[in-house]
């Protein structure tokens, strides 16, 4: 099938002509570009985020997004020093943050700025002025919600730069998302799975794929960094028999909190090569095609494969070709039924040298995050880096301005090129011990001498 054609039975199938319209005053236009903009890292539609440590701080993420003039929202205080550090050591501007109190969920903080009545009369006041672009991690209904309720108390521009909620779930459902894939590409191109919302055929269904291979997993459709995987070595599925396995699946369901109305994948675990990531910008309609930001490693942990960091890609040429095309041909798909903003697809490089997705990130994230800060420090060209999650426990009680006396002249400013490391993400040092770091090199083995021997080093944390 065509890109076109895939696009066009995704359309009538899941009837976005009508679901898309009530969206059509606020989405984004490529005359929309240089707006003030106002970002926000709302994470709740994302489940199990609530159990990673220190979560609620990531939110600050969204300043390195913000530009000069720029608002964003938290409901954590931002690190002492760390604002100064963005605006005068990485000069990344001026930009305010907005301080709401989520009621209920700490993380629900599109709903919290809506319930924030002094917030919103912010808002108006600067959509008055100049128009405004709401720019989320995730284009979910609290944040067209949002931007919907800055406009009709104004008629002012308001414009959110991220897809409508039914586009937004194409991307990040996994079968969704396993749908379109098979539509544009055709078959072959994802690992063999099977989808149910019965436990009886769940189970079996494991039993079925794990003759296919030495592993299998369960996955609920709308998780992030692997959080919603379970995975199971095929031999032991076999053992444990219907019964058994049955029972496995139950105890899965109860686990993620599966409410009984939402279909779970049961897939072939593949043992893979290579796990790369394509990172792309997709433009308004009228802006151009889809813009491949770059190939990515990604460093995952744990057989769950859960991400902690990123770096660019090593791939042989011809496999990097082979992830960029069949990449562009979905975001093509996506940006066409109405995708906008920074989407990206995980991938796995088989030992046959095939290439499958595994999901599509609809969203700003752990690798996109770094790579946009990267591009802004160095618009003539990223140099070699590595960005990552880095916790220990020695590094608990340790503030971010003691976190920057350690770094001493490593860290990298804007006024000298001496410096090798960038620090953001930084809210749960003090309780969890716990930042994320990118560091930058002269080539990949100097980088990867950077972060796993001298960033010990300089934490005084040992070799």
């Amino acid at each position: 099938m065509t890109v076109d054609a895939a696009v066009a039975e995704f359309r009538d199938r899941l009837n976005l002509e009508r679901r898309l319209r009530p969206f059509e005053a606020l989405r984004y236009r490529v005359s929309d570009a240089g707006t003030r903009a106002i970002h926000l890292d709302d994470f709740a539609a994302i489940p199990f985020l609530d159990g990673v440590s220190g979560v609620e701080h990531y939110q600050h993420r969204a300043r390195l997004r913000a530009r000069g003039g720029d608002f964003y929202v938290a409901s954590t205080p931002a690190s002492a020093g760390y604002e100064r550090y963005c605006r005068e050591v990485l000069g990344l501007g001026a930009v305010e943050l907005l301080a709401v109190d989520p009621v209920g969920d700490r993380l629900a903080i599109a709903r919290a700025c809506l319930e924030n009545h002094a917030l919103l009369d912010r808002l108006r006041t600067l959509a008055r002025r100049d128009g405004l672009v709401v720019e989320p991690f995730l284009g979910t209904e609290a944040i067209w919600d949002l931007a919907a309720a800055v406009a009709a108390a104004t008629a002012a521009r308001v414009r959110v730069l991220a897809p409508p909620p039914p586009v937004t779930w194409i991307a990040n459902d996994k079968a969704n998302f396993e749908d379109l894939v098979t539509a544009v590409l055709g078959p072959g191109f994802l690992p063999e799975s099977r989808r149910s919302a019965s436990a009886e055929a769940l189970a079996r269904a494991l039993l079925e794929l794990s003759e296919a291979g030495p592993s299998v997993a369960l996955k609920r459709l709308r998780c992030a960094s692997a959080m919603g995987n379970e995975v199971f070595e095929s031999s032991a599925i076999r053992h444990h028999g219907f019964p058994g396995v049955l029972e496995i699946v139950r105890g899965f369901l109860e686990r993620t909190g599966w409410e009984g109305d939402e279909d779970v994948l049961a897939v072939c675990w593949e043992p893979a090569t290579s796990s790369p990531s394509t990172q792309w910008w997709l433009p308004p309609f009228g802006g151009g095609e889809p813009i491949l930001g770059g190939v990515y490693e990604q460093i995952l942990a744990g057989e769950e494969g859960v991400f902690v960091g990123s770096r660019p890609s090593g791939l042989a040429v011809e496999v990097e070709e082979r992830v960029v095309s069949q990449s562009g041909q979905v975001a093509v798909a996506l940006q066409r039924l109405g995708y906008v903003g920074r989407c990206s697809f995980d991938h796995l490089v088989l030992p046959d040298g095939r290439v499958v997705f595994t999901e599509c990130n609809g969203r700003w994230g752990g690798t996109s995050t770094p790579m946009n800060l990267v591009d802004r420090l160095y618009p003539g060209g990223r140099p070699p880096y590595r960005a990552q999650a880095f916790v220990h426990p020695e590094l608990v009680g340790t503030t971010f301005r003691q976190l920057l006396a350690r770094f001493g002249d490593t860290v990298r400013d804007r006024g000298s090129e001496a410096g090798r490391y960038l620090l953001y993400n930084v809210g749960p040092l003090e309780e969890f011990g716990k930042f994320d770091v990118v560091a930058l090199g002269s080539s990949r083995s100097h980088v990867e001498e950077l972060m796993t021997r001298e960033l010990p080093r300089r934490l005084g944390l040992g070799a």
